[in-house]
């Protein structure tokens, strides 16, 4: 059986929702309130308007998001965001994929880890903690009960702290959700070039 290979890029796709997004206009009060706790400093997305038809689990989904990406202590904002893009890889999701490239790179104001990783998938050549975070990252993706002392040991080595290791696990667990909930809501479409 062959594998199928994606196409991972940093070029964010557009988000083709399935269900039509809470138009702002038309919002209600109670998703107004909602969605003023944004996943990021950057306008509401469609994915995050979809999900305002549950204001209740917005609510809390928003405020959570913020914690495990954004606050400050533990494991570097980029480094968070390769153990996205780690998740993200296994789950196959391209727009996630690229959203977390292209946020790693910008806050590293470097590309060439997400070039490696995109171009050589687990063969990429890392540094040795981008390695362990990556490796580690994807093991949770694929299959969360075969991570072990070893892997926690193979972090250590790697020289990151009981604090980042669980803010890996947290930035890797989320993705394993948020990814799943986006291949049921929509479908990324990339954009036509025009020739």
């Amino acid at each position: 059986m062959s594998r199928i290979v994606h196409k991972f890029t940093r070029k964010v796709p557009h988000w083709q929702p399935r269900v039509t997004p809470v138009d702002l206009q038309e919002a209600t009060e109670e998703q107004l309130d909602a969605l003023q706790v944004t996943p990021s400093n950057t306008k509401v997305s469609d994915y995050v308007l979809t999900l305002a038809h549950d204001v209740e689990s917005l609510k809390v989904r928003s405020p959570l998001f913020n914690a495990i990406m954004y606050d400050p202590g533990g494991m570097s904002r980029a480094e968070r965001e390769l153990g996205a893009i780690g998740a993200s890889m296994v789950n196959r999701c391209i727009y996630c994929a690229a959203v977390h490239a292209d946020r790693h790179a910008k806050l590293e104001k470097d590309t060439s880890v997400t070039d490696e990783l995109f171009a050589k998938g687990d063969k990429a050549d890392l540094s040795p903690r981008n390695r362990a975070i990556f490796d580690f990252a994807r093991k949770l993706s694929e299959s969360p009960v075969d991570a072990a002392p070893e892997d926690m040991a193979k972090l250590r080595e790697a020289g990151l702290s009981d604090e980042e290791i669980l803010d890996l696990i947290l930035s890797a667990a989320l993705f394993g959700w948020a990814n799943r909930l986006m291949h049921v809501l929509g479908d990324p479409v990339r954009q036509e070039v025009p020739a």
